[in-house]
């Protein structure tokens, strides 16, 4: 019949409704729990909100909170109720834009007047009125004249200026009681169904994010269904606070970042940079024991090489104004890439010298604007751990392999067990060739398939230059942070016409692969910090053991202890202050000392040491041979623990 369709449930069950029917009808025909968790729906690939009318065969699928869409659904959703409440509170306020992000939403807003912790409380009741009223989302399709009509009349100017660079001459709107906003949606069905959230910080952003553009302030905030799961996310971002690494940094004196040097550069002190010490020694012993070959590079080179190697052309935004002496103009690196080239190319490379692999420890700059740095996650100054591989087309499956194999088993001695993998493959526009790319990209799979590795294929995301494969480490916080990049190139190859002589006598092209693996040492050692909770385990601590007599009557045989153990290579520390055990006691679980060797008139006595371990307590007395032992094989064997 002309006014019957056939739409394809979520059970993938087919079933016939009356042309015209919302896809909030259907879910209450089928099943009304299901109705009740529904946020929005996919029909036919598409994203819709639940009021959406089907006009013709389709198939749906049912977006809940449990699901990444649903969130963002929801949170964007969010984001135009606090919107409202400012405007009803603030009405001289502006509104530019309020997404959802990868945990939360955030809204821009341009008022005179700075917010404040109170005016986020009265923000927040303000929404509750709001969800309270239950007034749904509608959706509305207008011409754009329409649109910039009504934005011009409330005075909207960023709305205006969005509407301006939109090439559509239909303009989407969604309003909720007598808010409107610009808006492609969708949203949650009614306000009522966001009852749980909280308001987290303020902060500045610039409009479009270019200095150039107006300050304007941005709030940010959470929402869940249920108030069980804001508790909990609460309570995660409490103790996500107090593991920040620019706190932790400070307190435990690892590092600094002070403006008299400059925004994004970071000094080292002398307990962090023990850390740095360990991790590269650690790095370079296994880069050797696989084979690699290690280099150093200069952090400067003639701006004609950038020409070259493309980094002028692509990542001008990111490079600094090149400086010039004696007349010829020198650029600061942003990346190692080209130096590696040039090694390659010093001399002819036969096939029996492939795979080369070269790696390096490179100090790089790079321009990032003020407003995006953070700590050591985001620097101007880092040190990559780089490597290039060079290959023949038919070791690519195998060398892969071992890069995963590296990587994971690098990353699993420094404490991290679980990963989120990404395959992306061959974007429209790329350059190479189509079988190479299809070379690759296969290599990079049947490794990832060989290694039994869980992983998601991101279609088309590959750079212009080759696919490659990402690793992100989840922390004790369950925070996936970027860390290995296992990337093909075919592109810089072509530039320096790259080749090696074959079996036959004649000249090939080889495969590149970039491969950082824990991405900056400072980025990496922020995320360290925080996983821990600045409580490093014994291999890495960069004081592993501190010596605490009771009294001064002890001094003598605990500086014996002191320089025993140092003469064994541990790093530690003699606390003889005159000030009472149980004060030097907390001090050393401030500091997070793994372990403390404590000494009163009996361990001189029995030539012993009392040890207590951080956050766990006493463990007993022990011999001095027999601590030693078992202290060295925990660090020999790296452990976590």
């Amino acid at each position: 019949m002309a006014d019957k369709i056939t739409v394809i449930l979520p059970d993938k069950s087919k079933k016939e409704y009356k042309k015209g029917i919302t896809v909030s009808d259907i879910l209450k025909d089928i099943d009304s729990e299901l109705a009740e968790n529904a946020l929005a729906a996919k029909m036919n690939g598409e994203i819709v909100d639940l009021s959406k009318n089907i006009n013709e065969d389709s198939e749906i699928e049912i977006l809940s909170f449990d699901s990444e869409v649903g969130k963002k659904v929801f949170w964007h959703s969010t984001s135009h109720v606090m919107a409202q409440a400012v405007q009803n509170l603030f009405p001289e306020t502006k509104l530019a834009i309020g997404p959802s992000i990868e945990e939360g939403f955030y809204y821009d807003f341009d008022k005179k007047e700075p917010f404040t912790p109170d005016d986020l409380e009265k923000i927040e009741q303000g929404m509750q009125e709001i969800v309270k009223e239950n007034q749904p989302f509608v959706r509305k399709e207008i011409p754009k004249s329409e649109a910039i009509k009504f934005f011009k009349e409330k005075g909207e100017k960023y709305k205006l200026e969005i509407i301006s660079d939109l090439e559509d001459e239909k303009v989407i709107l969604y309003q909720h009681d007598d808010f409107v906003d610009l808006c492609k949606g969708p949203h949650v069905p009614f306000t009522g169904v966001i009852k749980n959230f909280k308001l987290t910080s303020i902060a500045g952003a610039y409009w479009k994010g270019s200095e150039k553009n107006p300050m304007l302030q941005r709030i940010y905030g959470i929402s869940f269904p249920s108030k069980e799961e804001l508790d909990e996310y609460l309570k995660r971002m409490e103790e996500i606070k107090k593991r920040d690494h620019r706190t932790l940094g400070r307190e435990l004196e690892l590092f600094s970042i002070l403006d008299e040097v400059g925004p994004g550069l970071v000094l080292w002190h002398p307990k962090g940079a023990q850390i740095r010490r360990v991790i590269e020694d650690f790095w370079v012993e296994e880069h050797q024991k696989n084979g690699y070959q290690l280099i150093y590079t200069p952090h400067i080179a003639r701006l004609h090489l950038w020409e070259k190697s493309g980094h002028t052309g692509f990542y001008q935004e990111y490079m600094y104004s090149p400086m010039v002496v004696e007349n010829e103009a020198y650029q600061l690196k942003p990346m190692n890439c080209p130096f590696h080239i040039l090694i390659y190319k010093s001399k002819i490379r036969s096939y029996r010298d492939l795979p080369l692999k070269l790696a390096e420890l490179g100090t790089c700059y790079r321009y990032e604007r003020s407003g995006v740095l953070h700590g050591l996650m985001r620097v101007r100054g880092f040190t990559m751990d780089d490597a290039h591989l060079f290959c023949k087309p038919d070791q690519l499956e195998e060398e892969v392999l071992k890069l995963l194999d590296f990587s994971l088993s690098i990353l699993r001695t420094l404490g991290f067990e679980k990963y989120e993998i990404y395959l992306s493959t061959r974007p429209d526009k790329f350059i190479g060739d189509p079988q190479n790319w299809e070379k690759a990209t296969q290599a990079l799979r049947q490794a990832l398939e060989k290694d039994n590795l869980q992983f998601q294929v991101d279609e088309g995301g590959g750079a212009f230059y080759g696919p490659k494969i990402d690793i992100k480490i989840i922390d004790a916080m369950g925070r996936a942070w970027q860390c290995t990049t296992i990337q093909f190139d075919f592109n810089i190859p072509e530039r320096f016409d790259l080749t090696f002589v074959g079996q036959d006598g004649k000249f090939y092209r080889p495969i590149m692969i970039h491969r950082a693996l824990l991405g900056s040492l400072e980025r990496f050692f922020g995320v360290l910090i925080e996983h821990y909770a600045g409580a490093f385990p014994l291999w890495l601590s960069p004081v592993q053991i501190v010596v605490l007599p009771i009294t001064d009557e002890q001094n003598l045989y605990s500086a014996e202890i002191k320089n025993r153990l140092q003469g064994e290579g541990f790093r530690v520390e003699l606390d003889d202050r005159n000030e009472k055990i149980n004060y030097k006691i907390r001090e050393a679980e401030k500091e997070k000392i793994p372990y403390m060797f404590i000494i009163g008139k009996k361990e001189v006595q029995n030539k012993s040491v009392s040890v207590r371990k951080h956050k766990q307590g006493d463990l007993g007395e022990f011999d001095v041979e027999e601590i030693i032992v078992k202290l060295k094989q925990e660090v020999k064997n790296k452990s976590s623990q």
